[in-house]
């Protein structure tokens, strides 16, 4: 039931911007300087790689154990110049107990327009101790456009810890990004 839910929320939202982004008559490249960008990632890291990780801006759920984890957020972005984005980034988790903030903050840039790589930094209101987690990530893929402003973009990412005391794990992911450009 949650996923269903879940599914159809996001389609809600993906064909509301849509829409928005159709109205807007964008034209020349999707990548080019002066666009938006607004994403909504999945990650495909393994329930265990979701728990270590404590941050996420992605949309998701896990199981495990008796405990299940939803998480739900999305990202944008400016074109500050051709093919390169700043970017942010805000996520919700909620694991039945308690409910988690995650932020992201970075940059994007679409090598030839096509081929995303991005770095950025993630961290949330979870604590473990005194400290929150904070990641250093880098992820790359493929934009494959089935709209001009419309693209999916499979990909891997890679998360490592910037603080010890919370974790000292790194996680590895397999993604796919729903992005529209206006």
């Amino acid at each position: 039931m949650m996923k269903k839910l879940l599914l159809s929320a996001v389609f809600a939202a993906f064909m509301v911007v849509n829409t928005f982004a159709q109205d807007a008559g964008m034209n020349g490249s999707p990548t080019q300087e002066g666009n938006f960008l607004v994403e909504v990632n999945t990650g495909f890291g393994g329930a265990e790689g979701a728990w270590a990780h404590g941050a996420n801006t992605g949309i998701g759920y896990t199981s495990q154990g008796d405990t299940s984890m939803l998480m739900i957020g999305g990202e944008g972005g400016y074109f500050i110049q051709d093919d390169l984005a700043v970017k942010v980034g805000l996520g919700i988790s909620n694991d039945g107990d308690d409910t988690t903030v995650s932020y992201k903050i970075g940059g994007k840039y679409y090598v030839d327009s096509k081929y995303p790589v991005q770095a950025d930094i993630t961290g949330s209101t979870y604590e473990i101790g005194n400290e929150s987690p904070l990641w250093f990530g880098l992820q790359a893929g493929y934009a494959y456009f089935v709209h001009h402003n419309v693209a999916i973009e499979p990909g891997v990412r890679f998360n490592t810890s910037l603080n010890d005391d919370f974790s000292d794990e790194s996680v590895f992911e397999l993604r796919v990004g729903f992005s529209m450009f206006f």
